[in-house]
């Protein structure tokens, strides 16, 4: 593998081993309960654990994808959520999330998963003989079908996190990075994606 393959690994690394230490953190502010912080950061163990180790074994296209992917989710839940409002998700664990915005990170990720399908196809259109390469239309519905189901999982991290943060009683998983917490805060939903999509690329040989 290059080396930039190892450095990138290597910064993967970094970043869960700092991230499993925010999360104990959370875990041992929220419950003095101590077969409950065991479970807890056990589970920790391997949710971040597996993450890392699919997303630094993904294909660079793929984990471009992906990061990307977890970013529109984010910008379409923040701007939709801001034009429109409209009821919360669940108030009490994190306020601000509302059903509008879920909606548009869900519509902000299959549009671009939409893209990059149909991207691929002109791709391999240009490079056969064959015009049977260009994605039909079930295809980049499936496509869509998949980034709104990756948004999903994106936003269910989000609201992991925040709700053990609710339980530990603080705003973010640490000050590392000034105005913006933790590397927790920041990778929250990277983490079930990067597990959803490593295990589909997998199974698909990609």
């Amino acid at each position: 593998m290059a080396a930039g393959g190892w450095w990138l690994k290597g910064f993967i690394g970094i970043v869960a081993v700092i991230g499993f230490g925010e999360f104990v953190r959370l875990i041992i502010k929220a419950t003095d309960n101590i077969p409950y912080r065991l479970a807890a950061i056990l589970a920790a163990t391997f949710y971040i654990g597996i993450a890392a180790i699919l997303l630094m074994n993904m294909a660079p296209f793929i984990q471009i994808v992906t990061v990307v992917t977890v970013i529109l989710t984010d910008t379409g839940a923040y701007f939709t959520g801001r034009a429109l409002g409209g009821p919360k998700i669940a108030p009490r664990i994190s306020p601000s999330k509302t059903w509008s915005g879920l909606f548009g990170g869900m519509i902000a990720a299959g549009i671009w998963l939409m893209i990059v399908v149909g991207f691929i196809g002109l791709a391999l259109r240009g490079l056969a003989s064959s015009t049977d390469t260009t994605p039909e239309g079930k295809t980049l519905l499936f496509a869509l079908a998949i980034g709104a189901m990756l948004a999903i999982a994106a936003q269910a991290g989000d609201f992991l996190e925040s709700w053990l943060k609710r339980k530990a009683g603080v705003k973010d998983s640490s000050n590392l990075i000034p105005g913006h917490g933790g590397v927790l805060d920041r990778v929250d939903g990277l983490l079930p994606v990067a597990i959803i999509v490593g295990l589909l690329t997998g199974w698909a040989g990609v």
